[in-house]
């Protein structure tokens, strides 16, 4: 029997084994998506040494923020209208801040310009290999030695190509296979309208003067139905669950996710979770009652993503917005709701009910389930591989952008590829999963379409520390004080995870200073400009003031003498004379 010094040791040499033995030799990388999250994993490779080859199967980069007049299968697709839900600087990836003059809260167009702005500095293009999709990755046969994956690819033209590489990323989303539960709805088959799901709708244009019901309440649900409630003779939103509802624009106007951000709030909502969010909750009802507008949810603020949207409250108190229960049946042309009420004469249906994930080039070996989650460390690594050579890149959700989330976990990958960050055993992963996973399921309202979730700013320092790249805020403090403030205080922006370790930026510092000029900047479309002050009328004020006052005291002086005086005969009470001097 070894003795438990022995077997520390050889477990120590497994998990050295499992992460540098094939990694250090991982050399060639493919990258599977050019979206933010493929981007930043391109760019990963490269600041690492590696090198890789990106597999897009559109002809252009963005991903999700590629607008597409026509959805095409297989893809992410967006509508006209679409405005990104985290501002700028908070969505901005660690290395790279935003144009000062780019709008907060950004179209998609300046979305996507922002993303061919970050290509073409770090060179990423040419790395890109478009109009190609994977149609398998599967381990080779000596894999157990090698740690090597077969990519097989698929040209527009139907050349099909297999080509060897020492590692995986996998970039592709999960915005990409529509969700259409038809058969929770009786009577969906006969019903006389137009119904498709969100994922087709690209704008409101034919829906002119149509009685249109939006089903589901998360972000889609919302956008669509404001977005259609412009033309629509009127729009009826039905929710099963609730949402809560918050605006982009926070206090003194400022982005709300730049406001409520820091670290220090973090803190205080690990210290006080069930305080904190009762205070935010009332405080969103002191603006909009949920419980009026019947959005209330069962579910606490931080439980669910919220629906990020300024204009629902405004259609919903015009009128031109009405909110629904869930709906029980179709009939005809009718939509009958569970509480019995029903709307007829309805022309379009929208079904805003997510997306369902899945790799179907992956082996089905990978695709293992915890709950509803896959079975990934860190939502990164699949720990059943003897070698960790494949892995996840942006499929997460949390209370915050997902470019800061992919780049960090593109970060810590392409170190483990190479060996410069082992992995616990896989006995100690999948316990590790276990544990979030039902750590997850209690603190969040998870389910099948929204399978994860995570604490933005914890998960991040739990990577970058994995990395090496934490900020250390005590250290900060003794250090660089004013520099600590910021990121103590001020929104906890990605370029505090570029300060010290790998990957350190030189311009990390100055970007987190001038953070708020970058803010501000796209406001100064008409500066105001405060009156100047009369100087001769100041000084002149300022001189009668200093006299007047001068002569108050004075009088005030000499009253007072002049009452002591008066006081202090016999005839008066000692009190009295004790109060006049």
């Amino acid at each position: 029997m070894l003795s438990t010094e022995n077997s520390t040791i050889l477990q120590t040499a497994n998990v050295c084994n499992r992460s540098v033995s094939c990694a250090s030799m991982v050399q060639r990388v493919a990258v599977i998506g050019a979206g933010p999250s493929g981007l930043t994993s391109i760019k990963g490779c490269l600041d690492e040494g590696l090198e890789p080859t990106c597999f897009e199967s559109s002809d252009d980069i963005g991903g999700l923020w590629r607008f597409k007049e026509k959805p095409e299968p297989g893809r992410a697709n967006i509508y006209k209208s679409v405005i990104i839900n985290s501002s700028k600087e908070m969505m901005s990836f660690s290395d790279f801040p935003p144009p000062a003059d780019l709008p907060n809260n950004m179209h998609h167009s300046e979305v996507l310009l922002y993303l061919r702005l970050y290509a073409q500095t770090f060179n990423l293009l040419p790395h890109i290999r478009f109009q190609t999709t994977v149609i398998s990755v599967r381990q080779k046969t000596n894999f157990k030695v090698t740690g090597q994956w077969e990519v097989e690819t698929e040209s527009r033209e139907g050349q099909r190509e297999t080509r060897d590489f020492d590692a995986v990323m996998v970039c592709t989303g999960h915005f990409t296979q529509p969700h259409l539960p038809l058969r929770d709805f009786p009577g969906i088959e006969r019903f006389q309208g137009k119904y498709f799901h969100s994922w087709e709708y690209c704008s409101a244009e034919g829906l002119e003067g149509k009685r249109v019901v939006v089903i589901g309440i998360g972000n889609s649900g919302g956008d669509i139905a404001v977005d259609v409630s412009r033309v629509a003779e009127k729009v009826y939103l039905s929710t099963r669950s609730g949402a809560w509802v918050v605006g982009r624009v926070g206090p003194g106007g400022l982005p709300l996710d730049v406001v409520g951000s820091s670290r220090m709030d973090a803190l205080i909502r690990k210290l006080f979770p069930s305080w904190t969010n009762t205070v935010l909750e009332k405080k969103l009802n002191q603006a909009l009652d949920h419980k009026l507008y019947g959005l209330k949810p069962k579910h606490g603020f931080f439980a669910q993503i919220p629906v990020v949207n300024d204009d629902l409250p405004a259609r919903i108190i015009s009128g031109r917005v009405a909110v629904k229960p869930n709906v029980r049946e179709f009939c005809g042309s009718s939509v009958v709701f569970v509480d019995g009420s029903t709307i007829d004469k309805v022309d379009v249906v929208v079904f805003a009910t997510g997306y369902n994930y899945s790799f179907p080039f992956l082996p089905s070996a990978l695709q293992a389930k915890c709950g509803y989650r896959l079975q990934l460390y860190k939502h990164v690594f699949p720990p059943a591989l003897t070698s960790p050579t494949l892995a996840v890149v942006g499929f997460i959700h949390s209370f915050g952008a997902i470019n800061p989330l992919a780049e960090m976990q593109a970060r810590w990958a392409t170190r483990v590829f190479k060996g410069l960050t082992a992995l616990p055993t896989e006995e100690n992963m999948m316990k590790e999963i276990e544990k979030d996973t039902a750590a997850m399921y209690q603190k969040f309202a998870c389910s099948e379409r929204n399978p994860l979730q995570e604490d933005y700013i914890p998960y991040l320092d739990s990577l970058s520390e994995e990395v090496g790249v934490r900020p250390n805020i005590p250290w900060l403090f003794f250090k660089d004080p004013t520099l600590a403030l910021q990121v103590f205080l001020g929104p906890s922006t990605p370029y505090q995870y570029r300060l010290t370790g790998p990957g350190k930026w030189a311009g990390a510092r100055q970007a987190i200073l001038t953070q708020w000029d970058r803010v501000f900047q796209p406001f100064k479309t008409r500066v105001v400009t405060e009156p100047k002050p009369d100087v001769t009328h100041s000084s002149k004020l300022s001189i009668i003031m200093f006299l007047s006052g001068a002569t108050l005291l004075c009088c005030i002086f000499y009253n007072k003498l002049h009452f002591a005086s008066y006081f202090s005969a016999s005839s008066f009470p000692r009190s009295l004379q004790l109060f006049a001097g």
